[in-house]
Order: C-alpha cells, then sequence, then structure tokens
C-alpha cells in the first residue's frame, strides 16, 4: 500500500479528510506526555468529534521501547480495536515509529496515519514506511516495513519546538540536500536554522521530502538505492547509541541555542518559542540529527579520501555544522566502542562496515567499504579536524 503525503495548509480540514477516507470503526490517537501538552490542542476538537481513546507514552527515544510496544498494544486491545481500527501517530520520531510498528503487528495490521509534529518525524521518521523499536542498546533493531495511509505534515507544530530539535530535524534535510543536488545543498547551508523563517521552511520541507519519496518509490525495502538515505547514519547511529550508553548522557553537543540569550543581551525569539512549556531537547543527550550532522562530517570525510568528493565542499558543510551543531564529546579511547557499535548497523555484511559514500553532491555510492584506519581517521575529523 503506498502512503499519501500531505503537505497541508489547514491541519483541521486535512486531517478530517484523511480520516474519512480511512477504513474505521473505532480511532485512537497515540501522543506522548510533551506533545499531548503542545500539540495535541490544535486538533483535539476534530478527535472529540471521532470519540477517539487518546494513548500517552513517555517522550524520549530512551522510551522507544518493547515495554511501551507492550503497553500500547495492551491500549488498543483494552479499548476494542479491530482489524478495521485507525491508529493516528501525533508525535514525533518515536511515537511515529513506534506507532506505526505497533499498527502494522497489532491484529496483523491496521490502518494508520502519521502527524509528525518535529521537523525531524517530518522529512524523515514519519515518511517512507520503516517502523520500528530499539532494542538491545541498539538503534531501531526490531521493525517492519509499513506505510501509514496519510502522512500530514504542517509547520504549525514547529512553534512549539525549541531550537534543538529544530536543529535535529534540519540535518536530515542536510542529508537530503547532499544526495540530491547542489543547488539544494547551497540553499540549506546558507539558511539560517537559528533564526527561521517557518514558511520559507515549510517549502524547503516539502521539496526535501520529495527526494526522500522519490528513492523509496524505486526501491522500497533498501535493497539497492535506498541505502542513500542512510548517509551520515552509520556513524551518526554508533555516536547515538554510545551517547545513550554513557551514565548521564556523556556525549554532548556545545551547540548555540536560543534558549539562552546571547551575550550582549539579545532578544530571544518570540516565535520560536511562543509557549512557556515549549518542547525542549533532553539535556545531556545526543538528539537524532545531531549525531546524523556528526555521521555526515565523519563520512562526507570518507567520501573526500576514498570517492573523490570535492574537499571545498567537505569543509563548507563542516562548517556550518560547527557553527549550528557546536561539537561532540569523545575520545580516541572510545574509537574501540564506536567501531564496535557500527559493526551492528543493519547495511552490514557478516563483519565489513558498509557505508553510502558520495562522488560529489547527488553523485551517490552505495555499498561501500572502509577500513578500521579509515574510520579512526574520519573519527579524528569529526573531533579536531573541522
Amino acid at each position: 500500500m503506498q502512503q499519501r503525503v500531505i503537505i497541508s495548509q489547514d491541519i483541521e480540514h486535512d486531517l478530517a479528510q484523511a480520516i474519512a477516507e480511512t477504513e474505521h470503526d473505532r480511532v485512537f490517537v497515540l501522543t506522548d506526555d510533551i506533545t499531548q501538552e503542545c500539540c495535541l490542542p490544535k486538533v483535539a476538537v476534530l478527535f472529540t468529534k471521532h470519540n477517539a481513546t487518546t494513548i500517552t507514552i513517555r517522550h524520549d527515544d530512551t522510551n522507544k521501547t518493547l515495554a511501551t510496544l507492550a503497553d500500547v498494544w495492551t491500549a488498543l486491545q483494552r479499548g476494542g480495536a479491530t482489524r478495521h481500527s485507525l491508529l493516528v501517530n501525533l508525535g514525533g520520531g518515536m511515537v511515529t515509529d513506534l506507532g506505526g510498528f505497533a499498527a502494522a503487528t497489532f491484529k496483523r495490521g491496521i490502518n494508520f496515519i502519521n502527524i509528525p509534529t518535529t521537523l525531524l518525524a517530518m522529512v524523515d521518521a514519519a515518511v517512507g514506511g520503516k517502523t520500528g523499536i530499539n532494542f538491545g542498546g541498539l538503534k531501531n533493531e526490531v521493525g517492519a516495513f509499513a506505510n501509514a495511509r496519510y502522512v500530514i505534515v504542517n509547520t504549525c507544530f514547529l512553534d512549539t519546538l525549541d531550537t534543538a530539535n529544530l536543529c535535529s530535524g534540519y540535518a536530515e534535510m542536510l542529508k537530503h540536500s547532499l544526495i540530491s543536488n547542489a543547488q539544494m545543498w547551497a540553499e540549506h547551508v546558507n539558511f539560517d536554522i537559528l533564526q527561521p523563517d517557518l514558511a520559507e521552511l515549510q517549502r524547503m520541507v516539502a521539496a526535501s521530502i520529495a527526494v526522500k519519496e522519490h528513492i523509496v518509490a524505486d526501491d522500497p525495502h533498501e535493497h539497492g538505492i535506498r541505502k542513500a538515505l542512510n548517509f551520515g547514519h552509520t556513524i551518526g547511529h554508533a555516536l547515538e547509541e554510545f551517547s545513550m550508553q554513557q551514565p548521564g548522557g556523556a556525549v554532548v553537543s556545545t551547540a548555540p541555542t536560543k534558549l539562552e540569550a546571547p551575550k550582549g543581551g539579545a532578544v530571544v525569539s518570540a516565535r520560536l518559542l511562543p509557549l512557556a512549556r515549549a518542547r525542549t531537547a533532553p539535556k545531556n543527550t545526543l538528539l537524532h540529527g545531531y549525531a546524523v550532522a556528526f555521521g555526515l562530517i565523519g563520512e562526507l570525510y570518507i567520501s573526500a579520501r576514498k570517492a573523490g568528493f570535492p574537499t571545498a565542499r567537505l569543509h563548507q558543510t563542516a562548517r556550518f555544522i560547527r557553527e549550528n551543531y557546536g561539537a561532540v564529546a569523545f575520545t580516541c579511547d572510545d574509537y574501540p566502542t564506536l567501531l564496535n557499535l557500527m559493526r551492528h548497523d543493519k547495511k552490514n555484511t557478516a563483519d565489513t562496515i558498509n557505508f553510502t559514500l558520495l562522488h560529489d553532491i547527488g553523485d551517490i555510492r552505495i555499498n561501500q567499504t572502509a577500513t578500521d584506519e579509515e574510520i579512526r581517521e574520519a573519527l579524528d575529523f569529526i573531533r579536531e579536524g573541522y
């Protein structure tokens, strides 16, 4: 079943139409505790009309677990869900990943709609049919390919999001530009993500989603070109998993944030933070998009070393990431652990670590390898080379 992505200008109208066009005897809404407070009110009236049952889980990727999945299954079962019921996933990537997997497996599959409320979910997690949970300390280790009937994207939800989470989602947009074309890449590295124009951002989001949709349509189950979407993720996922294993989340980014007024008494952007309870990044954790941003640097370095990627574009991209995402804290003593985590990547064959590399922007090389020494050099470059 092919999913339909709606770039929405009227969230209530578009959601009402999507529900009307999707078979359902009962409607369930899956959200997390933060999104329930900040975003659910924007569509609550419609869900009330459908007598929807709300299932609320705890926010944060550390709760994307088998235990949480079981809680969702239990709530569906107790709520009388049948094979003809509909699950609406309202939230960030954790909610759409876990909710999609719950829908794909409950009663051997029920219909679901994704309403991503974070930039990361809009351009990545909610689109493309990948669902799943973390397991055994590894990202998205268990899951399934299952398409939402509809993905409804409206940037109205971004006015509740803090700068760190905007940057997190923007890293996936930057990745899409790198695997697409130089014009999009130039636009992305010159966009002010710390003071974004949300109307302009919606246009860029639509273009970014189109890149992913085109690739997924050609290769829905990741046997070939869809592996391009993993660019930056071999190293990125290792950094993210490593940070999750550290006491107190020791791997942190030191990027600038509008949650703190810059020196000189500059005014904090009211447009980005209209709510006192705006959704904020957990402290001392490495958000997925930040891990991907640093992974992009490392894998662009390997691309330059092995596939001829232009060094000028490598350094321009790395500078943009440094200015907007800061630095990530790990040492050369952590390299064996990071390499071991990379060996668990789903793209690998046996013990060979596979990469997607670039010869140039939009010139993709899938199923590439790198030696441990080359990966160590890339980790050096992330830490100190740019």
